[in-house]
């Protein structure tokens, strides 16, 4: 099969990393991919956000199947524009990705389908917002509306900061994504990510999987798109996972169905593990990132042999084995992530970090200059390593981290650190 993969960053470097693994795959591109994805796949500079660019390219390479990685594809229609053009693609179409595109919608969902979430007010002025805000009382939770590349959500413990929130938003920080807000109830307990393969009718359990999203130790400093994860999730035990599915996923593909909108790909569902049980954050419509990482580090089946099954309607026929071992990645960031990170400094040392069996290391944010690998974005390089329980993995990694020669780049050194409590 000939295969093209959309997407740059780390998450698509891991599922080149796994696709290229495939007996059934004959040749793999990536659009724009990055130089870490070049062992794997042929990297072509395509504008994906040019939807005929994208089907050209498709029936000039032959492709059998597209894989879309990021979000904003999605959102923008371009898994409808590869269908019309009778492509095969693995994503779903843009009435199906308003479950990431718009919070208000999957809150509407939410409510027709009598699906635990927080409880929830949306707004299209700061006015309103605001004086939601003093009745609700803090802490409490602002979100922009759309997309807004991870960075759109306030946890605020005090309500000036929820308002400080809501001002951002509605004064352009997020562009058209802070266009209306959602406020959320404040939930308690510990979050964990709970990952689906989808072909509309069928959901597949694929995985679970813990990220730290604050910038700093400790989970202080701000909201980032993500600083490590590591699965499996022990907090999500079999009944949770049982309970997830017949409350939250089951009832989101019976609704998205039943208003014309089958849901085909990857659900990602964010929970809130509360005393009454699993409650939903919110979906994303693609791999996370990176959760994704640690993900492909795990499986143990042909990743291509089961998004052909999701693609074309064959689930139920197929099956998901994992690795027995635990997968931790640690992400390497560039010195004023996630405000304004440095970009053009030189990365040196990978051959010497990934030569220990287990580890991995996928390119989120780099480019080749002058023969150099240097950052070119925020979130940078993801350190993952196998190991046979949490804390193994977790010391591979930082073994592997602490072999990169960059000194312009900074992570987190407690990635894991709840489920080595766990383990004592």
């Amino acid at each position: 099969m000939n295969v093209l993969l959309i997407g740059s960053g780390g998450r698509e470097h891991a599922l080149a990393w796994k696709l290229a693994a495939s007996p059934v795959l004959t040749k793999l591109y990536a659009a724009p991919g990055n130089p870490g994805m070049e062992g794997d796949a042929e990297c072509v500079a395509l504008d994906v956000s040019d939807h005929a660019a994208v089907v050209a390219f498709c029936r000039e390479k032959a492709i059998d199947l597209v894989v879309v990685g990021p979000e904003a594809p999605l959102v923008a229609g371009l898994a409808d524009a590869l269908n019309e053009a009778g492509i095969r693609v693995f994503g779903p179409s843009a009435a199906a990705a308003r479950l990431e595109g718009s919070k208000s919608f999957t809150k509407e969902l939410c409510d027709r389908q009598a699906i635990p979430t927080a409880a929830y007010g949306r707004f299209e002025n700061a006015l309103a917002a605001r004086d939601y805000v003093r009745e609700q009382g803090a802490p409490i939770v602002i979100k922009a509306d759309g997309l807004a590349a991870g960075k759109g959500v306030t946890v605020a413990m005090t309500e000036d900061e929820a308002i400080a929130a809501i001002d951002d938003c509605f004064d352009g920080s997020f562009g058209e994504a802070g266009a209306s807000v959602v406020v959320e109830e404040f939930l308690e307990g510990e979050e964990a990510s709970f990952f689906c393969l989808c072909d509309g009718r069928t959901a597949l359990p694929f995985g679970t999987a813990q990220d730290h999203k604050r910038v700093g130790d400790g989970d202080t400093g701000p909201n980032t798109g993500g600083m490590g994860a590591y699965s499996p999730a022990p907090v999500l035990d079999d009944e949770t996972l049982a309970r997830t599915m017949a409350e939250i996923i089951e009832p989101t593909l019976k609704g998205m169905a039943e208003m014309g909108a089958p849901f085909t790909g990857v659900l990602y569902a964010g929970l809130m593990l509360t005393k009454d049980g699993p409650k939903l954050i919110e979906y994303n419509v693609r791999f996370g990132d990176p959760e994704c990482q640690v993900l492909m580090m795990r499986l143990k089946e042909d990743l291509l042999l089961l998004i052909n099954a999701a693609v074309d309607g064959q689930l139920g026929h197929v099956s998901a084995r994992w690795r027995d071992e635990a997968a931790l990645t640690v992400v390497l960031a560039a010195k004023g992530y996630p405000a304004s990170p440095e970009k053009g400094t030189v990365i040196g040392g990978l051959d010497v970090a990934s030569a220990d069996e287990g580890v991995e290391i996928f390119h989120a944010g780099t480019a080749l200059k002058e023969g150099a690998l240097v950052a070119n974005g925020g979130r940078v390089l993801n350190v993952t390593a196998l190991g046979k329980s949490v804390k193994e993995a977790q010391e591979k990694a930082y073994r592997a981290v602490d072999l990169i020669d960059w000194p312009e780049g900074f992570c987190r050194r407690d990635i894991g650190w709840r489920a080595v409590e766990r383990e004592g």
